[in-house]
Order: structure tokens, then sequence, then C-alpha cells
């Protein structure tokens, strides 16, 4: 039971989770500019419309090949590659690597017209492998079923809005997100029954969820001093994005450790086609 306990602890991959540059961990309310290639991990997810591709979500590398993303993000017959390596999108910086996205997974589970009931992710398999270095390097997962204590610090990343209906930036974006506990997510002034379980909640107060993307990683720093990505952004307030008892809630990464494994298991071409792709 020890060593099933111990190895189910273990990231996807080695060396995962440490940055080169380590983060800008300030208490900063409204959102900042994130440290240049703080959080390697953060991908770009570009949808091709006519010739040219534009960013559409945010995103998480977990394995060599392997993209974690949200479903909502994934429309049947659009065309996408993933963007690695990026800062500021208003000019090339020769840290960018781009890929082709080879295969999609979509949780079986995930229904788009039942948003509340969860499973919100999706694999994405590239092409080929990113470089890794000091800009693409890949994000930790929890082990199965870790559940993060209230009011723990954790970190929204991308580029999402400034503030509601504001513009969108250039730079990668972070903010300060604490974690509200499921007890108090649920609470019927809350979040009540559109919360599920397997869902894990963050701000909530006059912290800004803007900044994330759909799809990106909610990242939180493990007792070991690697970041593990905790949560995938799933949905915030439709009125505002940092409305009080309306937090930012994400997919729990860690509900979902088997299937994320299973799918991403090297060779394992022939389960994926089993799964629901788009």
């Amino acid at each position: 039971e020890a060593a099933h306990v111990f190895s189910s602890a273990l990231p996807l991959f080695f060396g995962c989770g440490t940055p080169a540059v380590p983060p800008q961990t300030g208490r900063v309310v409204n959102g900042e500019d994130a440290r240049p290639h703080s959080w390697p991990w953060q991908i770009s997810l570009q949808v091709k419309h006519g010739s040219r591709y534009h960013h559409t979500c945010g995103g998480t590398l977990i394995a060599p090949r392997w993209v974690l993303t949200a479903g909502h993000c994934i429309w049947p017959g659009d065309v996408y590659r993933v963007v690695l390596g990026e800062h500021d999108m208003s000019r090339q910086e020769g840290t960018e690597q781009v890929r082709d996205v080879l295969r999609i997974v979509v949780h079986p589970s995930w229904d788009i017209d039942h948003v509340a009931d969860g499973n919100d992710l999706a694999l994405l398999k590239l092409d080929k492998s990113p470089v890794m270095n000091d800009s693409v390097a890949l994000a930790c997962l929890p082990p199965d079923g870790e559940i993060l204590p209230h009011g723990t610090a954790c970190y929204i990343s991308g580029w999402g809005n400034l503030y509601t209906h504001g513009p969108m930036p250039d730079k990668l974006q972070q903010a300060l997100l604490p974690v509200v506990e499921h007890s108090v997510c649920s609470r019927s002034d809350w979040w009540g029954i559109n919360v599920k379980k397997t869902m894990i909640c963050a701000g909530g107060d006059d912290v800004s969820g803007c900044n994330g993307d759909s799809g990106g990683p909610l990242n939180c720093l493990g007792q070991d001093g690697r970041w593990f990505v905790q949560g995938v952004t799933s949905f915030v307030s439709s009125r505002v994005c940092n409305e009080v008892k309306k937090p930012t809630v994400f997919t729990r990464t860690s509900a979902f450790a088997e299937w994320l494994s299973q799918v991403t298991e090297p060779n394992n071409d022939d389960h994926t086609k089993n799964l629901t792709p788009c």
C-alpha cells in the first residue's frame, strides 16, 4: 500500500515543475506581466482562421508530446497548433517553438451543453517533441486525489483579458488566486451546485481571474519546491471575472490522474482511438 501511494505521487516525467527563471510570487491583486519564461510549461493554443493562426486558449505541457487544455477549447473540424516558449505575442523573441497537433483526445464525459458537469479536459498530441530548454519545460501533475487546503496560494497564468471586457495583453500575465475549499465554493451564495468535487476553485475576492485563459494552468508550489498544475481553467462568472464569491473554477487535475496517465502512456496510440476525438 505504501509503495502504491508513493508511486502515485510521482509526476508523469521527472525534471518537471522547476523553471530556470523563478516566477515572481508577489501578492499582486489585479495581475501583472509574468517574468518571461517563468511558467515554461505554459503554451498558446492557436486556431487556424483562413491562412492565419490566432490565440484561442492556454494549455500546459505535461509530457514531451502532450499538452493539457480544456475540452471547451476544442471544436470539431477546427485546425490547431501549439506555440511553446511564448511570452510577448507582439513580436518574435527567438524562443518560440511551433508544433502541429497530431491528435486530439477530449475527455469522454465532457459535454459542451453541460459545463457544470465537469470533465472539461482535452489532451493534444504534438507532431514532435519540443526542445526542452530554459523557455520550454514540463509541468508536474499532482498525485491522484490530492486536495489543496483552503487559502493555498496559487497563480493563474495566461494571455486573458487585462480586466472585464478589457483588451488582450501581448505579454503573458499572472495573478495570485488563493484556493477556496469545496465546502465554501459550493455554498448557495457562491457557486452552489455548479461546482463539483472534481473541480477546484480559486480567487473570488478582489483578485482578478481575468488574466488567465480558458484551458490554462493553475500553478501551485509543492512542498518539495516544484510547481504543480493543480487545475485547468474551466469557467468564471459571466458578468465580471473578479466577482466576489464567484471564484475562477478549474478542472482539478488530481481527480483525473488515471485518465491522464492512461492517454499519455507512451505507444498508446491504439487506446486513444477508442476515446472521443474531436
